[in-house]
């Protein structure tokens, strides 16, 4: 009886310091990945700071498309959210960076310019955004200010949120729920239009 009580003691044990090691590893994994994606954006944000300072772009100029390429940086000054903003939509892009997702619009592109961005990171406020909040992309060539006109849940296979509209347009995309555990099942929609341009000069 005493063997078996000791057995069961032992194997209690073992799986409180498993459970324990997990827990220290899980924290570790997201303390890294929180640290990197805080340098790397300190690092784009610096090396896009003294692009837009240097020598006014020709007007034809269009940010790179090669995946990674910096293409701006968004702000929801209400929500205090800056963030670079690279090509692609990519596990390896989102864990550091916004994503814009290839194949819609560039900013000062007619259509739809469809960014990503995961809800537990640098999203993570779009919790809290509303109706004719301003959202700033800045690039080489200037800022555009776009308005929040709505917002939306919709399944992950709908594409139609990627469909050109007749104005200049933004969508926002991460997942939903924000507090959802794992893989979540929906998306949520941030949609605005176009209101301003401010180039250069």
């Amino acid at each position: 009886m005493t063997n078996s009580r000791d057995r069961a003691s032992k194997t209690l044990s073992w799986a409180a310091n498993l459970l324990l090691l997990a827990g220290v590893a899980g924290v570790g994994v997201w303390g890294w990945s929180t640290l990197r994606c805080a340098v790397i954006q300190s690092r784009e944000n610096r090396i896009f700071d003294e692009r837009v300072r240097g020598a006014q772009p020709p007007a034809s100029a269009a940010p790179g498309l090669e995946h990674g390429a910096t293409i701006g940086r968004l702000a929801i000054p209400r929500l205090h959210l800056r963030a670079m903003v690279l090509e692609g939509a990519g596990g390896d892009t989102l864990a550091v960076a916004l994503g814009h997702v290839p194949g819609t619009a560039l900013p000062g592109q007619p259509g739809n310019v469809v960014i990503a961005g995961h809800r537990d990171a640098l999203f993570r406020c779009l919790r809290d955004i509303s109706k004719d909040d301003l959202i700033v992309f800045q690039t080489i060539r200037g800022s555009y200010t776009y308005h929040v006109e709505d917002t939306a849940i919709v399944r992950p296979r709908d594409i139609a949120v990627l469909a050109s509209g007749t104005h200049s347009e933004m969508t926002l995309i991460t997942c939903y729920p924000f507090h959802y555990v794992g893989s979540a099942p929906d998306r949520f929609i941030v949609r605005a239009r176009l209101s301003d341009f401010r180039g250069r000069v």
